[in-house]
């Protein structure tokens, strides 16, 4: 079934802190959500409904998407509504869903009931049964319990044919404006319906709601795999997994040639499926000669982050007859947890020899091999 979408994300969001609209939910703005999942869900028009001033950061939540146009929003929801109903192009007979932005979560399969449930009623909304208790509270104190029998909790997006919602939101006579769309099509004596909703479409009303949300959307754990090998040379020091130990001889290298971090650092992008440290910090330019591997690793670190993905632990083994790695081996863990925000209990470092065979057992130079698991949002 053909359908448009209104989109309201017009509101302060002041009690989640402010501009919850645009703050970043699992490496995307919470106002992204919502356009990807009706546009994927087959939108012929997204109109999202902002407040004035807002068009440049709608514009960068936003970025690279098309089929969405914006209009400016009223002081009211129902202004903001009706704000974005004149913006359609659709005819009066098209189905439209109306949605907050502040409710991310939204799924193909509300979607498909809303639009089935418009078969048959004047509107639908999808609402979730009250599972706790009721109790009425004066001034702390619990009172009487409210009965629960026929409640639900009404969700968005709420589905109406244009003329249905038009008509009721110019025929509504209130002294406050409707609180939602629903409130106003009732009034005008048309009939509205309840499908199923989900209680991963939590609205963001708090700043905890941020954690909930994050903690309601599918991940999948990637794993990656990397090496690193230099070449060891005249020096009085070498950096291994970001710490200094003194040596007779150094690793030679572009940077400061941390084979640990580079390794560590391939590995992660590795689970990301990003290149290797080679496409982001190439050793021809000269800006990273005897630069810092700490850089390269945060730099990593942060492409996770960026796409809403969490580091879960990482593993490096360092191959080596020398220097002795098990009495740094503590600090190398503290400084890899400090760099990418781990417990330490997620962060190991182990070393071994190759019982004097080949390169490292030679003595010629040191190897260090890492593995990093990442989790990312199912949708990435």
């Amino acid at each position: 079934m053909q359908f448009s979408a209104v989109i309201v994300a017009a509101g302060s969001g002041s009690r989640a802190g402010g501009g919850k609209q645009w703050r970043p939910l699992a490496g995307r703005p919470v106002v992204r959500w919502s356009v990807e999942a009706l546009a994927a869900a087959g939108a012929d028009e997204v109109i999202v409904v902002i407040a004035p001033g807002a068009q440049a950061a709608l514009d960068a939540a936003l970025s690279g998407l098309g089929g969405w146009r914006a209009v400016t929003g009223g002081a009211t929801r129902a202004a903001s509504v009706r704000a974005g109903l004149a913006a359609l192009a659709c005819g009066p007979d098209q189905p439209v869903l109306i949605h907050d932005a502040a409710r991310p979560l939204l799924s193909d399969e509300v979607i498909a009931r809303l639009l089935a449930a418009l078969e048959t009623a004047d509107g639908a909304l999808p609402g979730l049964a009250v599972a706790d208790s009721l109790r009425k509270v004066d001034d702390g104190a619990v009172g009487d319990s409210v009965a629960r029998d026929g409640l639900v909790r009404a969700q968005t997006p709420q589905a109406f044919r244009r003329t249905t919602v038009e008509a009721a939101h110019a025929a509504w006579t209130g002294a406050e404006p409707p609180t939602d769309e629903a409130e106003a099509v009732r009034a005008n004596g048309a009939r509205i319906v309840a499908v199923a909703g989900d209680p991963r479409l939590m609205k963001l009303t708090y700043p905890e709601d941020f954690a909930m949300a994050e903690a309601l959307i599918a991940r999948r754990t990637h794993v990656g795999m990397g090496f690193d090998a230099h070449r060891w040379g005249p020096g009085g020091s070498v950096w291994l997994c970001g710490v200094e130990i003194a040596h007779d001889q150094t690793l030679i290298g572009h940077s400061d040639a941390d084979a640990g971090l580079h390794a560590l650092t391939d590995a992660i992008l590795g689970a990301i499926g990003d290149g290797d440290i080679g496409d982001h910090f190439p050793p021809t330019d000269p800006q990273w000669k005897g630069a810092s591997s700490d850089r390269f690793l945060a730099h990593a670190a942060g492409l996770v982050a960026a796409r809403g993905g969490r580091i879960v632990n990482v593993d490096v083994t360092l191959i080596c007859e020398r220097p002795k790695v098990k009495p740094h081996r503590q600090a190398m863990r503290e400084r890899l947890a400090a760099l990418l925000d781990l417990p330490l209990s997620a962060v190991s470092v182990k070393a071994t020899t190759t019982e004097a065979m080949g390169f490292t057992g030679r003595g010629e130079g040191l190897a260090a091999q890492a593995v990093a698991t990442v989790e990312l949002p199912a949708i990435s």
